[in-house]
């Protein structure tokens, strides 16, 4: 009121939250008739104030100050204060008097009441003792006769009989004979069951096989197909390239030749826009083409590579991808951010190329209408699983639509195919290779907000480090690892000359290292 700011007015919601208080007061009280009495004159003096505070903020907001400075000088001289002040003690007080008065009386009916509960334990006491003595002396034997039949049972044995009889004894011994038959007859169901679960097991182990060959034979088959698909691919290219340059030379010579200017314009005109543009759209398909083959290559090669496990940091891993993508991150304006990454089990290689995949997502689908924030972390792990780690990729991208999430992990699926170019393998391959290490990759996203990729690795362990370490002792004295290496070193110098037979395809491709891929 003295800087003659409007703006000081009591909310109407705090009037309303002091009647609301004012009621429950009266309610609490409703069975004191001197009490409920009080709480009106309360409310009177409340209500007073308040129209003495609604007056002084009317004349303030119509400019009246000294007026307002006067209704202040008159309020030190008015009881509308007191009165309540006087109203509130004498209603504390007297609560107070009969809240003092109430304990007094619980505290007389508690010990009353003690007393009783004292004399009749004692009481129960004595009749609980002469009705223990009296049942066991009439039923010690019986009891005796049941407690061998119980052992009897715990160890699957007969069940001696028992002297009929009605009552509790004799109906618990009933329940032990039918007991006993019940296990006999579980006993038989669970051989079965053990007997059918082992016939299963093996089926499943059959099918499991026949599956695994298959998807071997499977990758197999795409691997020479893609090969096979290779040459005709170079081929093209070069004859491409051929026919370009038999243009040029065309063109050329339609210029330097005597033919007529309309001629020569039409002839021209043939050459650049039927013949250039065919051409330009044949290069476009065999590049495509040989994008597709490249990414049936890793698809294929990617559950035959053999893993060599060992304790990964993850922390450096994901430090070295940031490194190699400094350009592209700083292109994008974006920022990302390392956590504290726990050690896991697997093979590096494969954990740099998943992590090179979801950071390269999340750098290539960053909403270039606000600043890209990249964050790389760890969560908790579930309750009860305590052999992984959980790692996530989190971006504030373009997000995904819920209707796309389900086939996010597909292969050849692209969801923003105008943000950036690719065949949208790089999620199935980070799928196989985090599935290969015993793992589960998922992802949550909003669209227009973000997407958080989500990884399962198992954690660095000194057991799992000591099996490894067998395991490869023993691969290494069989030289199973110098033939796999071989045979995939074969391989990539089989890809390699086919791509580049003619020299195109080889600058074009799709780069296969730990890199940028696509959603």
């Amino acid at each position: 009121m003295l800087a003659d700011d409007t703006h000081f007015a009591t909310p109407v919601t705090v009037w309303m939250d002091v009647d609301r208080r004012i009621d429950q007061l009266a309610d609490l009280v409703a069975d004191n008739s001197a009490q409920v009495e009080r709480v009106v004159q309360v409310r009177q003096a409340v209500q007073a104030y308040r129209q003495w505070s609604d007056r002084i903020e009317d004349m303030l907001g119509s400019g009246r100050r000294r007026d307002v400075l006067e209704r202040l000088r008159d309020l030190g001289q008015t009881d509308v204060l007191d009165r309540f002040r006087r109203q509130l003690v004498a209603f504390q007080t007297e609560e107070r008097r009969l809240d003092t008065l109430r304990s007094n009386a619980a505290d007389a009916a508690r010990a009353h009441q003690q007393a009783l509960i004292v004399a009749a334990a004692f009481g129960s006491l004595l009749f609980v003792a002469l009705a223990v003595w009296l049942f066991t002396r009439g039923v010690r034997g019986r009891l005796a006769l049941l407690s061998d039949n119980a052992g009897r049972l715990a160890g699957n044995g007969p069940l001696a009989p028992i002297e009929p009889g009605g009552d509790e004894i004799a109906r618990l011994d009933l329940t032990l004979h039918e007991t006993s038959r019940r296990l006999l007859e579980a006993e038989r169901i669970q051989a079965r069951f053990h007997a059918d679960l082992a016939r299963r097991a093996d089926e499943l182990a059959r099918i499991n096989e026949t599956l695994r060959q298959q998807t071997q034979e499977n990758e197999m088959f795409i691997y020479s197909v893609s090969h096979d698909l290779r040459a005709p691919l170079v081929n093209l290219q070069g004859f491409s390239k051929e026919l370009t340059r038999a243009c040029d030379e065309l063109h050329a010579a339609v210029r330097e030749s005597s033919l007529a200017a309309q001629t020569r314009e039409r002839i021209e005109r043939v050459i650049d826009e039927d013949i250039g543009e065919a051409l330009r759209y044949l290069q476009t398909a065999v590049l495509r083409a040989s994008h597709i083959i490249d990414a049936l290559l890793r698809l294929s090669r990617v559950g035959r590579v053999e893993y060599r496990r060992q304790r990964v940091d993850v922390g450096d891993i994901v430090q070295r991808v940031a490194d190699a993508m400094q350009g592209s991150i700083r292109a994008h304006r974006a920022h990302v951010g390392i956590g504290e990454l726990p050690a896991v089990w697997g093979d590096p290689t494969a954990l740099e190329q998943v992590f090179a995949n979801l950071v390269g997502n999340a750098v290539n689908y960053l909403d270039p209408a606000r600043e890209g924030r990249i964050e790389i972390g760890t969560t908790p792990a579930p309750p009860g699983v305590h052999s992984l780690r959980i790692f996530y990729v989190r971006d504030n991208g373009l997000g995904i639509s819920a209707t796309a999430l389900p086939r996010l992990f597909n292969a050849f699926q692209r969801l923003h195919g105008n943000a950036t170019a690719g065949e949208g393998v790089g999620l199935a391959l980070v799928r196989r290779m985090v599935e290969r290490h015993g793992g589960r990759v998922w992802a949550e996203s909003k669209e227009g907000v973000g997407t958080t990729f989500y990884l399962s690795l198992p954690e660095a362990s000194a057991q799992a480090e000591e099996r490894a370490r067998g395991t490869l002792a023993l691969l290494d004295t069989a030289g199973v690892p110098a033939v796999r290496d071989a045979r995939d070193r074969r391989a990539d110098r089989e890809d390699h000359d086919r791509a580049g037979a003619n020299g195109s395809l080889a600058a074009h491709s799709v780069d296969v290292s730990p890199g940028i891929s696509t959603r």
